[in-house]
């Protein structure tokens, strides 16, 4: 059966955030994820998994001014020493919270870089990143997203992915495989997640269109749910969808899952 993670920064947004551990606990979730645990204290987060029975499955590393609509620096070539230390400042993090795979931003693609000069500064970075978290026990992860919500964001197709990780020549980069993001630029989820099995170590759930809960939308998740499930996928799901009306009565199609 497939193991579900509550994205704590899109649901139970009822609550103030560190309230929402508790909250995905009592909902009967045992994962959580976010996209950034830096402001707050580790060992505060850590208190709160441990306090509700909960483990950390995944955040991002650091990916710029976020509140500015930076999403990501991986592919800017003028951000390699930042998007370095953001690394070690994951890795403390990671460690703390027992986090075992971090995802990667690639960015937008920066205006008057060309598209060759920002696949090599990702790949760079890629590769110094890989082997940092490797040394730490950590997966890489490196998300796919739909250029209708990120215009110009760089990466955006499975395939895409494939390639680059393929020129990192790292064993430690993986794809975080976003239903949602997927169903937007290329559709085709089931052959895609079956032929890519042994590279998606997690996946993020939302349905189309909307963002909205599965079952609000056109993906028949009922039929993915057991796709996935019969592949033998042992990952995680994060739940990263924006619920219709609020968390809690959105989760019917949680309940044969708990």
């Amino acid at each position: 059966m497939p193991r579900f993670a509550a994205n704590l920064t899109m649901m139970f947004n009822e609550v103030d955030f560190l309230d929402r551990f508790e909250a995905a606990a009592k909902a009967g979730f045992k994962g959580v994820e976010y996209l950034f645990p830096y402001a707050f204290d580790a060992a505060e987060l850590k208190k709160k998994l441990d306090d509700n029975g909960l483990v950390q499955v995944l955040h991002n590393l650091p990916a710029g001014d976020w509140d500015a609509g930076e999403r990501g620096i991986a592919c800017h070539p003028d951000r390699v020493d930042e998007f370095k230390a953001g690394v070690d400042k994951a890795i403390e993090y990671a460690t703390t919270l027992g986090c075992k795979q971090v995802n990667c931003l690639a960015g937008i693609l920066p205006k008057g870089v060309s598209y060759d000069e920002a696949r090599a500064t990702f790949i760079i970075n890629l590769k110094y990143a890989a082997d940092k978290l490797k040394a730490a026990g950590i997966k890489l992860l490196i998300e796919p997203i739909n250029v209708r919500d990120i215009p110009d964001f760089f990466l955006s197709r499975t395939e895409q992915a494939l390639t680059i990780i393929q020129d990192t020549g790292s064993d430690n980069i993986f794809i975080q495989y976003d239903i949602y993001h997927m169903q937007i630029m290329e559709g085709d989820l089931a052959p895609t997640i079956s032929a890519c099995k042994d590279m998606i170590p997690h996946m993020q759930l939302a349905d189309n269109p909307g963002r909205h809960e599965p079952g609000t939308g056109e993906i028949n998740y009922e039929f993915l749910f057991s796709f996935i499930d019969e592949l033998g996928y042992d990952g995680w799901i994060g739940c990263e969808y924006k619920p219709a009306t609020t968390t809690e009565e959105g989760l019917g199609w949680f309940a044969p899952y708990k």
